[in-house]
C-alpha cells in the first residue's frame, strides 16, 4: 500500500450539493449520538429510583449501550458498502430514534436495556458514517474546516451532557432526556435525504458477502473487554474469577479475530489499512486522547461532588466552559490546517493538555470554582489543537475508498480508549486513596503532639454539647473524615499528573507522522 499522496480517480469525485448542507445534515446525527453517551450518566439514581431497581444495576443502561455501540463501530465500513452509505446513515438514524422512544417509555430495567442496545447499534455507525462523508465532500485543501466542524459536535457534545441531562432530569424526568431525540432525528434523516448521496464505488461495493465468523469474534471480544472495563473495579479485577474467564475469552476472541481478518477473502474490517504508518500512529495517539479527555472528564465531577459538595448540575456547569474553549478554538485550527504544519498544531495542542492536568494537579480541599473552570478551559482549547489536526495527518495518506473503514477503526479506538480511561480513573482513585490513607494514618496516635492538641480543642468544644466521652469520639471521627478527604484529595492530585506525563509523552509520536501535502494543482488557503 502506498502511503505517498493519492493521485487516483476516487479522489476526483464530488457531490452535488453544497459541502456545507451535507456538513449540517451529518452533525445533527453525530451531535444527538455524541450527546446519547452522556446526557444519562446524572440521571441514573432516578432511572434506579424510579424502576426500582438499585444504581449498580442501573449501570447497564451505560454498559449495554456501549457494547452494542463499540460492536458495530469498526464494521461501519463495510456496511456502508453492503447497503449504501447514504441508506446505512438514514437506517441508523430512524432505529436510534426509535429506540430513544422506547427508551423513555420503559416499563422496566430489562426493556430499557434492550432499548439501549438497540439505541447503541444504531449511533454506533452514525459517527463514522458522518465523518467519512465529511471527508469525502469537502476537497482535501478544506478537510481542515470540515473536521473542524465534526470536532465541535465530538468535543463539545460530550461536555454539555451531563449538564443537560441533570438539567432536565431535575425539571422534567429522566425519560425526556431520550424523548428530545425525536424531533432532531426526524430533521436529520429528511436533510439525509435531500443532499447526502453515495460515491460511484459505494455504489459498486454493494454485493459483498458477510463475514459472520468475524462478526461473531469481533462482537465476543468488544463484549466482553466492555464488562470487564466497566465492572472490573467492583469486583476487584482479577480477584473476581468471572473477570479471568472474560479476559481469557476477550484475549482469545481478539487473536481469532486479527488472524481470521487478515486471511479471509472478505473481511468484514479490513486490517491491511493498519500498514499506513500515519494511520497506525493516529489510532495511538486517538486512543491516548480519549483515554485523557473521558478520563478527566470523569474524575471532575467525582472531584466536585464527593469532596467539594456540589451537587451534580453545578459540577456541569464547572464543565460546560471546556465546551466553550473547544468550541471558539475549533474553528480557528481548522483554518490553521494546511496552512500550519500538522506538527506543531499537534505539539501545541498536547503540550497544553498536558499544563492543563498539571493545573488540575494542584487542587485542594479549599480551591474556588476558577481554579478548576480555566484548566478546563484551557483542556478544550487544547483538544481542539489536537482534533482537528490529527484526523486530517491520520486519514491525509488514504484513498476516499478507504475512509469508510478508517472512521470506523478510529473511532473505535477513540471510545476504547474512553472506556480505558474511565476505568483506569475509578480503579487509580481507589487505590491512590487507600494507599495515601496508609501514609497518613500512622501520625493519627497519641504520641503525635499535633494530634493530641487538635483532638483536646475539638473534644473541649464538643464537650458542651455531647459530653466529655462522647466528645472525645466525636472528635477523632472527625479528624479521621478530615483525613480521609486528604487521602482522595491526593488521589485526584496523583491522576492528573499521571494524565500530564501521559500528554508528554505524546509528544514524540507526532514526530513519526509522515507530512501531507496537497495534491498537485490544489491550493491550502480557503
Amino acid at each position: 500500500m502506498s502511503e505517498g499522496p493519492p493521485q487516483l480517480e476516487h479522489e476526483e469525485w464530488r457531490p452535488r450539493f453544497n459541502p456545507w448542507l451535507i456538513a449540517v445534515a451529518v452533525m445533527m446525527a453525530t451531535f444527538m449520538e455524541v450527546l446519547d453517551t452522556s446526557v444519562a450518566n446524572v440521571a441514573l439514581p432516578h432511572i434506579a429510583g424510579n424502576l426500582s431497581v438499585t444504581t449498580d444495576e442501573a449501570t447497564w443502561v451505560l454498559t449495554s449501550y456501549l457494547v452494542s455501540n463499540a460492536i458495530i463501530l469498526p464494521i461501519t465500513g463495510w456496511l456502508a458498502n453492503y447497503f449504501g452509505r447514504k441508506r446505512l446513515l438514514m437506517i441508523c438514524v430512524g432505529l436510534f430514534t426509535g429506540a430513544s422512544i422506547l427508551c423513555g417509555l420503559a416499563p422496566s430495567l430489562g426493556f430499557l436495556v434492550v432499548a439501549r442496545i438497540l439505541q447503541g447499534a444504531g449511533g454506533g455507525a452514525m459517527l463514522p458514517i458522518s465523518q467519512a462523508v465529511l471527508l469525502e465532500s469537502f476537497p482535501p485543501h478544506k478537510r481542515g474546516v470540515a473536521m473542524a466542524v465534526f470536532a465541535m459536535g465530538v468535543v463539545v457534545a460530550p461536555i454539555l451532557g451531563p449538564t443537560l441531562g441533570g438539567w432536565i432530569t431535575d425539571n422534567y424526568s429522566w425519560r425526556w432526556i431520550f424523548y428530545i431525540n425525536l424531533p432532531v432525528g426526524i430533521a436529520a434523516v429528511l436533510m439525509a435525504q435531500l443532499v447526502v448521496e453515495d460515491p460511484p464505488y459505494i455504489r459498486r461495493s454493494r454485493a459483498a458477502r458477510v463475514d459472520f465468523v468475524g462478526f461473531s469474534l469481533l462482537a465476543v471480544w468488544l463484549a466482553t473487554l466492555q464488562v470487564i472495563l466497566d465492572k472490573g473495579q467492583q469486583a476487584d479485577w482479577f480477584d473476581a474469577r468471572w473477570v479471568c474467564w472474560f479476559a481469557a475469552i476477550s484475549t482469545a476472541s481478539f487473536l481469532g479475530f486479527v488472524i481470521w481478518e487478515r486471511r479471509v477473502t472478505h473481511p468484514i474490517v479490513d486490517l491491511h489499512i493498519l500498514g499506513n504508518r500515519n494511520f497506525s500512529i493516529g489510532i495511538l495517539l486517538m486512543t491516548l486522547l480519549g483515554g485523557v479527555l473521558y478520563g478527566t472528564t470523569a474524575a471532575l465531577p467525582i472531584f466536585l461532588q464527593t469532596l467539594m459538595g456540589y451537587p451534580a448540575l453545578q459540577s456541569g456547569y464547572a464543565l460546560s466552559p471546556r465546551g466553550i474553549g473547544a468550541f471558539i478554538t475549533t474553528s480557528l485550527v481548522g483554518r490553521l490546517v494546511g496552512r500550519v504544519r500538522n506538527r506543531f498544531l499537534l505539539t501545541v495542542g498536547f503540550t497544553l493538555l498536558a499544563v492543563s492536568s498539571f493545573l488540575l494537579a494542584h487542587i485542594n480541599l479549599d480551591v474556588g470554582m476558577a481554579q478548576v473552570i480555566w484548566p478546563s478551559v484551557l483542556n478544550g482549547v487544547a483538544v481542539s489543537f489536537i482534533f482537528v489536526p490529527l484526523t486530517t495527518t491520520t486519514m491525509g495518506h488514504l484513498r476516499q475508498a478507504q475512509m469508510g473503514n478508517a472512521t470506523g477503526i478510529f473511532n473505535l479506538m477513540r471510545n476504547l480508549g474512553g472506556s480505558v480511561g474511565i476505568a483506569a480513573v475509578t480503579t487509580y482513585l481507589a487505590r491512590s486513596a487507600q494507599v495515601h490513607q496508609a501514609l497518613m494514618v500512622p501520625h493519627l496516635t497519641p504520641f503525635d503532639p499535633v494530634f493530641r492538641e487538635r483532638v483536646a480543642a475539638l473534644s473541649t468544644s464538643l464537650a458542651a454539647t455531647s459530653g466529655t466521652v462522647l466528645g472525645g469520639q466525636q472528635a477523632i471521627q472527625i479528624i479521621y473524615n478530615l483525613l480521609d478527604h486528604q487521602a482522595h484529595m491526593w488521589a485526584f492530585v496523583d491522576n492528573f499528573r499521571l494524565f500530564g506525563f501521559l500528554c508528554l509523552g505524546c509528544v514524540p509520536l507526532v514526530f513519526l507522522f509522515k507530512r501531507v501535502t496537497p495534491a498537485r494543482g490544489q491550493v491550502a488557503a480557503h
